[in-house]
Order: C-alpha cells, then structure tokens, then sequence
C-alpha cells in the first residue's frame, strides 16, 4: 500500500483553530489537557475542538487499517480523523501537539497528533503560578510515546513522516471510549432530541436518560451528561443574547419614569451584556419593614429553565412572600456573585439582613462570606431533602422507611446531641457511613439542620415544618417555557398578584374580628396587635398550653427554671426559664428566637405564673398590623388596662417569690418555722392596719398612693428636714392630716389627668394609622379596578 492516497471527505472545522502565533523558527506547542476543561464547553471530535463537530468512522476494510509511514492522505484534516478513528478503536484519546509553518508564508507545513496522555503538566507554568488553585485538577500525562506525524508533501499530499505504535500506560475498553475527550460529540440528532426536551422542562439527568434509553446505551450515545449539560448551557446563553437589550430598554424606561427604580449592569451596558439587577422603589421600601431575613430564589438558575432568573425575597407580616429585587444572571462565576451581592446591599441602603437562605452552593456560599459576613447564612433544606431524593435514589427504593427516618431526623430532634445520635443511628442501619454526597451534606449540617440555626431569626412560623423552601415569589408566572420577551408581563402580573394578596390581607386584619378561643387577656390584647394570620398562628400555641403542664424545676433566686411537658409525656419536656423581674422568659426550643413568635412552652409557664397580658418585649412590629407604620407606641401604652394588668403581675409575682424564699427557709427547722411565723403573722397585722387607714402605699401605672399616718410619722420623727419638722410644730395634726389629704388629692387628680391626655393622644395616633391603611387598601383597590376596566 505505498504511496496509496486516503481520500475522507470530510468537512471539519477546527483543527487549525489553536496554531498560536506565528514563531520565528515555525513551530508551535499544544499543551491542553483533556481535563483541564471538564465544565467548559467540550472539545471537537479532532485536535480538540468543540463537541458541535463530526467525527469521521473509516468504513469497510479501513475499519482494521493502522498508521504507517509513508502513508498519504488528502488533507491535514483527513490525517487527524484517520488517526482519531484509530484511537478510538484501540482505545485512547488523541491530541495535536505541535505544527510547523512555512517561512515562506506562514502556512501550516507540518503536524504531530499525539495520544492525550503524552508528556507531563508543567506545574510551574506561569498561568498558574501567581494564582491559587482552587480546584486542582487530577494529572493524566504519563509520558506516553504513542503519535502520528505527518508533512505536506510538494504535490500538496500529507504523508506519514512517523508514526510510534506503543502506549506506557493501560488502554480504555469499548463500553468506556465515548468517555474520552476527543471521542466526545453531540451529533444533530441528539441536538434536535436535547433543544425539544429541554424546551419541555426537562434536566440534563432526565434528558440523558432518555438519549441512552433511545440509542440503546450510554457507549453508543458518544458523549457524557457533562457534555449534554454544558451544550444546554451555551444553548441557553445564545438564546439570551438576542434578548439582553429589551431587558435593558425595560430598565432604563422604568428608571426615566422613577428615580427611585434602582438598576446597575455588570460592565459596559454598550458592550455584551453581563450580570443584571434592577430593584423598584416598592422592594426597597418592603426590605426597610421586612428586611431582617431574605432569600436568595436560585431555583430558575437550573438547565431546566430558560431564564438564569434569581429573586431576593422576603415575609411580610402576612407571611407572604415580599420582593426585594431580581437578578439575572448570565455569568455565575464567583466574582459575579460578588459583584450581585454588593450591588444588592447598595441598593437596600447598606443594611444587611440578619439571616440569608440560598441553596446548597459552594460558590454562593464563599460571595455570602466575603460580602455578608456578619449574617447567618442557611441552605435550602427543602432542595436537600429534593437533592436526596436524586442521591439515594437506590435507598429510597430498597427501604421505604428511609424518607421518613431521615425527616425524622432533621426535623423532630430536639437538640444537637439528639440529631448527632440519631445521625449516627440512621447511617449505621442503612449502611451509609462512606456515601460521598451524604457526608457532604452532613459536614454542612450547621447550614441546614434546624437544631443548628434555632437561635437565629428566619420568619418563620413553625420550626418543624418539612419546607425552609424558597416559596418563589414567581411560583406559577415564570416556568420552563419562558422566554425573555414573555418575561416582562408575566413579572408586571406577578407584582399585581402579590400586592393584591397583601391588600387583601390588610383589609381582613382591619375590618374583621377573630373569633376568640379563650377568656384570657392575653388572647383578646393580642388580637388587636397582630395581623390576622399571626394572630391565627399564636392562637395555636395559646391553645397548647392547655395540654400542658408547667412544673417548677430550678430556682436561685433570680430565674427559675419550668419544666413543660404534655400531661404524660415527662420523657419529652422542655425547659423554660423565668426571669420574674425581668419578665422576660427562654425556652429550650428556640421557636421566639427562630420565628419572631412565642412558644407554647413559654405560654404554659405565663399562665401558672398569672402573667395575663403579652409583655411588650415579646411583640415583635414585623408582625404587627401596623409593621410599615412610622408611629411608634411606646410598649402598647394605649392600652391602659394591659398596662395594670402587667403591673399588677409583676408584684404578684415579685411577693410570692420573696414569701416561698422565707416559707423553704421556715420549712426547714421548728424554731425556723416559729420565727418565721412570727414575722408572717407581724406583717400580716401591718397590713391590716394600712388598709383599714385607706393608706396603702403602693405603685399603680406611676402614681403614689401616700398612707398620712405614715407621713406623719416621718414628719415627727426626720431630723434632717427642718422644713417638714417646724411645720408638724405649728400645725395641729387635724390641720396637717387635711394639708396632705388635699396635696394626695391633687396629685391624684394630676395623674389621673395625665393618664386621659395620654390615652386620648395615643387613641388619635392609632385612629390616624387604621386611617391611613384603610385609605391605602381603598387607594390598591381601585388602582386594580382600573387596570382591570383597561
């Protein structure tokens, strides 16, 4: 076969797209590994290209052909098919490695196609020695041997200059060869199949499934899911570009109509689009009343969705879902998260949230670090639980009762030695121990196991509840099938739909009443303060309390500690403790830290302790039906009768703790006992006598009652007031009785009309804020008639 000429009709691109510059002495290195691109787009089928080209398959007796010297072929392009061809027969990748250019014109005269394991990396490269390298890729080079050279002969042929048959290292078998790189393509069939189902919501998992399902198997489908998902990747971006500018031109209309509309790009506006977010004067209004906690939606960053869509959102005091702003995110690198996160925080007044939920990402989770630091960052459990789903696949169908233990043990552990051991426990008895993706997640667990975050405010009404979910404020407007033209109205609705909701919500609060469950004060006080889905979700726990029970565990002196538990149930009891001074309590279970709401457990120990009326401390405005008011009432000081009823608790209180300190200490011996009951029976004749002189002297919402036996006494008998002591001289004591009588009278009279003027300001207050929200459910109302008649 000397001198036969190979003719490959082939029509590929690429093989001439990585000569570099044109050298003095003509020749030009290639030193891409097959690695060192696994999340760029792919490699071409020939000298490493992309995936969108062709791979040539030699047909008939060239099936079993080997390279030899001398051998001619009709282009430099049909030499580097012909050899990848063989490659993938025997069973390794190919790569060029070298060129030679002409000095006459600087035309290619000389190649070298090499196995992809030829050489070594060069770790000391200067690309990679001034940075750090995050993710330090496997090395492959070996030092292989194995090549195809071939030169342009003067008749324009290409011949076999040389050709080295021997591998150093172990040859990939025929099930595995579509893994290597230069065998990998996406043919357009498979293009056609991967655009229909991805335009159908499908992922890269499910898509692959269904190429191997069609083609008979991973092998004969001739690219990984990699390949596939990077393909839908650069799919989708391509989409987008054709698009960019009518988001552009959206924004900056928004912002010529209101300032307010904040908008920032990420580069040049007038080069290729980069990073995109844009915040209307609404968000940024919502995030000064509710921007303790947000979440950062990335459930439209997904190959599924066409849109790289990623919301800030919040809780109102409706719990409904509040923008805070909208991403879209065309490069998500991590300086791009960066730049996002920053520009976000401008645009909120440069006010971080106290807590962040995102999902389980490591480049987020490292732009959260650097930019929020201070805030308590928290990963979806809900896409855990979902991503679990996709991991243990095989557990779940082999043990059913996997799903419910491992939501067992997540959500109902009460504490973190509890979760550890129940942990432990479940991983044992599934034998899960060495899972790579579960021991992941489990170093992680700080971020995403409620035992870890409960003392941390996340809005949330319940902390066992299976969905933390991101609850997309988009849910039902933005699916699979949107496109960027779409998009602009169906954000415009979504808008509409949430604030009519809210709207609607305020209008319940303000012109309904709930039904109460209880006579207690508490029930009926917080039913004026909070909204009506709040007060819903306390009335519940109100309700709990009657199931269980509080018992005095712990006392030195200050706190006490309670132990509540259902009746029956001691083994799962909670601990609460009671600052009685204070009136201030904290419960084992975190729930007012976590959710901004009070616990039963709380409420079991205010109703054995007669605390009849919510402490201000525990009501938070977030909550409030007046959340977005500016008027602030000063620890609810409008409601006068909450007020004594605190007042009157505390003392209650306060004298029960000092008495059960001298009844332990009386308890304790028989001449204990008679001392004590001496000084009781003393203190007992004292207040009998003040009573029966209507002169108590007592605290009551700030007024001094003053017992004028008591004045006169100490008018008789102080030294140190001269003024006091020559007027109890020269005033008989019926005279002086009657003088302090009318000062005790008008000072009574003062407060009392102290009292009026305050409540009468702080009813006016209240009347202008319930004014105020009517006026502007009134305002919503009709703006949306209006559209709607439109």
């Amino acid at each position: 076969m000397d001198n036969e000429v190979i003719e490959f009709d082939i029509g590929l691109g690429g093989g001439s797209g990585r000569e570099g510059d044109d050298y003095s002495m003509g020749i030009v290195h290639h030193s891409i590994e097959e690695e060192e691109m696994v999340d760029s787009p792919p490699l071409s089928s020939l000298g490493g290209g992309g995936c969108s080209g062709e791979i040539y398959l030699p047909e008939g007796d060239l099936l079993d052909l080997e390279p030899y010297e001398r051998m001619e072929f009709e282009s430099e392009e049909a030499a580097k098919a012909f050899y990848n061809s063989y490659a993938r027969r025997v069973g390794f990748s190919t790569r060029v490695s070298s060129s030679r250019r002409s000095r006459r014109d600087g035309a290619i005269i000389q190649r070298q196609f090499v196995c992809a394991k030829e050489g070594f990396r060069n770790l000391n490269e200067k690309r990679t020695k001034d940075r750090e390298i995050k993710r330090p890729r496997t090395i492959t080079r070996v030092g292989c041997k194995a090549s195809l050279s071939v030169k342009m002969h003067d008749s324009g042929k290409w011949i076999v200059s040389g050709f080295v048959r021997e591998h150093n290292h172990e040859l990939v078998p025929p099930d595995q060869v579509h893994c290597l790189r230069s065998h990998r393509q996406i043919s357009g069939p498979a293009k056609t199949l991967i655009d229909t189902l991805q335009a159908a919501g499908m992922g890269p998992r499910r898509i692959m499934s269904a190429l191997i399902k069609e083609y008979g198997g991973i092998s004969k489908v001739g690219f990984t899911e990699v390949d596939c998902r990077n393909y839908m990747r650069n799919n989708r971006q391509r989409s987008l570009e054709g698009d960019t500018q009518l988001l552009l031109d959206y924004l900056r209309q928004m912002h010529s109509e209101n300032p307010n509309f904040f908008y920032a790009v990420q580069g040049e506006e007038d080069q290729s689009v980069g990073n995109v977010f844009w915040a209307d004067p609404k968000a940024r209004m919502n995030y000064t009343y509710f921007g303790d906690t947000v979440t950062f939606d990335t459930t439209y960053r997904s190959n599924r969705y066409r849109l790289p869509f990623a919301p800030f959102t919040g809780v109102n005091h409706h719990g409904q879902p509040v923008l805070f702003g909208c991403a879209f995110l065309i490069n998500e690198s991590e300086a791009s998260f960066n730049w996002l996160f920053r520009t976000w925080l401008l645009a909120m007044s440069g006010r971080p949230p106290v807590s962040i939920t995102t999902d389980h990402d490591a480049v987020i989770q490292s732009a959260i670090t650097q930019v929020f630091p201070e805030t308590r960052h928290r990963f979806c459990k809900w896409h855990i639980f979902k991503k679990c789903q996709e991991m243990l696949s095989h557990v779940f169908l082999k043990h059913p009762s996997f799903e419910a233990d491992f939501h067992k043990c997540v959500n109902l552990t009460d504490s973190i030695e509890e979760f550890e051991s129940c942990w432990l426990s479940l991983v044992d008895r599934y034998d899960l121990r060495d899972h790579e993706w579960l021991q992941t997640v489990y170093s992680a667990r700080r971020q995403w196991v409620p035992v870890y975050l409960r003392d941390t405010f996340f809005a949330e009404m319940s902390i066992t509840q299976r969905s933390d979910s991101m609850n997309s404020y988009f849910d039902g407007y933005v699916n699979a099938s949107t496109n960027l033209s779409q998009f602009f109205k169906l954000y415009e609705k979504a808008l509409e739909s949430r604030n009519e909701k809210e709207v609607k919500a305020d209008y319940d609060t303000m012109n309904t009443s709930p039904v109460l469950k209880t006579p207690s004060p508490m029930e009926k006080q917080v039913s004026e303060l909070y909204t009506r889905k709040l007060f819903s979700r306390f009335q519940e726990e109100l309700v709990g309390t009657l199931t269980f029970m509080a018992s005095k565990a712990d006392d030195d002196g200050e706190i006490i500690t309670y132990q509540v538990a259902k009746y029956g149930e001691d083994h799962k009891a909670h601990y609460v403790k009671f600052n009685v001074l204070e009136m201030r309590a904290s419960c084992s279970c975190q729930m007012f830290e976590f959710s901004g709401l009070l616990c039963r457990h709380i409420l079991a120990v205010f109703r054995v302790t007669n605390v009849l009326t919510l402490p201000s401390y525990y009501i938070l405005k977030r909550w409030t039906r007046n959340a977005k008011s500016n008027v602030i009432l000063e620890d609810h000081a409008n409601d006068i009768y909450s007020n004594y009823l605190e007042s009157h608790t505390v003392r209650y209180n306060t004298l029960r703790h000092e008495a059960f300190k001298f009844i332990e200490e009386g308890a304790k011996s028989v001449d204990m006992y008679n001392v004590v009951k001496d000084a009781l029976q003393e203190a007992a004749k004292r207040v009998a006598h003040t009573t029966r002189n209507d002169g108590k002297i007592s605290t009551m919402n700030g007024r001094i009652k003053v017992d004028p036996v008591n004045v006169r006494s100490y008018a008789n008998h102080s030294s140190s007031r001269d003024h006091d002591e020559s007027l109890s001289k020269n005033m008989s004591e019926d005279e002086l009785d009657k003088k302090i009588n009318e000062l005790t009278n008008e000072l009574e009279c003062a407060n009392r009309k102290c009292e009026v003027y305050r409540s009468n300001l702080f009813s006016v207050l209240k009347d202008i804020e319930d004014h105020k929200l009517q006026l502007s459910i009134k305002v919503q109302n009709i703006k949306i008639s209006m559209k709607d008649s439109i």
